[in-house]
């Protein structure tokens, strides 16, 4: 890859990651039911990936019968991810929401010596320790009638389902293309959820469309499938490293949006979140250089 190619790529991946960002913003603003929310996210986004699949040609069936129930069950944690992440947001706010979400780096390395043959290493101990450090700062009084308490654990156990729901993926399906699998995903999804539709609130939906419509195009279909196809030009490490700074385009957009300003104790705990993340990032990416070489 030339100098501007490199380049080019990078700055793809910057854009997604901007654009993956928008979910945070978008979330706590869209006046709606949260599982209509995900479910009107699933149900558009999967439109767009359908006709971006059919242009691109791409194969969309499933290619072998075994791969059901692994694409079933990674599509089930998505939803649950997607769905406890935006409650997550609308509960306390888009600082904590985000910065919750992102102790998943360190969560998957803690949970993946159980999904492969891989030793556990007591470095993820630390890290842990200091991601749950990271969170008691965070939100100093745990107190369970408290908003922020509520969002910052649903965006913990949110990240406990991405990473499980990654960890599925990679253990069973390696043979489809990313874009696919997105939208097998949510489209499974889109049936899963459409109950919702008739049981929630949705008498606003016409002045909330145009947002849903941004939240389905800009965040799902366009960020997720830029970063996909980035994932050809970089390592996963180099994407997650540069994916890291979400929360920090978030609190940005959240402030200039929604004026929120975060206080001091989300700059600290978010740091430490934020700084385990990146250092599992690295320390993954080296081990798979180490073990290709």
């Amino acid at each position: 890859m030339t100098n501007n190619q490199h380049t080019n790529q990078l700055s793809l991946l910057a854009v997604a990651t901007l654009l993956i960002s928008t979910s945070g913003v978008l979330g706590k603003f869209i006046d709606l039911p949260t599982p209509t929310i995900i479910w009107l996210r699933c149900a558009l986004g999967g439109l767009f990936l359908y006709l971006f699949c059919r242009y691109k040609s791409y194969n969309i069936k499933l290619k072998s019968k075994k791969d059901l129930p692994t694409i079933l069950l990674s599509a089930l944690l998505l939803g649950t991810h997607w769905v406890t992440y935006f409650y997550a947001l609308k509960l306390s706010n888009v600082a904590l929401g985000m910065l919750s979400l992102f102790t998943f780096p360190v969560i998957t390395a803690l949970l993946e010596p159980l999904f492969f043959k891989t030793k556990f290493n007591a470095v993820h101990i630390v890290l842990g320790v200091i991601v749950l450090i990271g969170i008691y700062i965070l939100a100093p009084e745990f107190n369970f009638e408290s908003g922020d308490v509520k969002g910052i654990l649903l965006g913990v156990f949110s990240a406990f389902c991405y990473a499980l729901r990654n960890l599925f993926l990679k253990q069973h399906v390696k043979q489809y293309n990313g874009t696919v699998l997105m939208l097998q995903q949510i489209g499974i999804l889109s049936v899963v959820l459409l109950p919702v539709m008739f049981f929630m609130d949705v008498s606003n939906l016409k002045t909330q469309y145009p947002y849903v419509i941004l939240l389905a195009l800009v965040t799902t279909a366009i960020g997720h499938s830029l970063f996909i196809h980035t994932l050809k030009y970089f390592s996963v490490s180099t994407a997650s490293l540069i994916n890291s700074v979400q929360p920090i385009f978030g609190i940005i957009m959240a402030y200039l949006f929604l004026n929120e300003i975060p206080n001091v104790n989300t700059f600290i705990g978010g740091t430490l979140i934020l700084t385990t993340a990146i250092i599992e990032s690295n320390r993954s990416g080296k081990n798979k250089k180490n073990s290709s070489s």
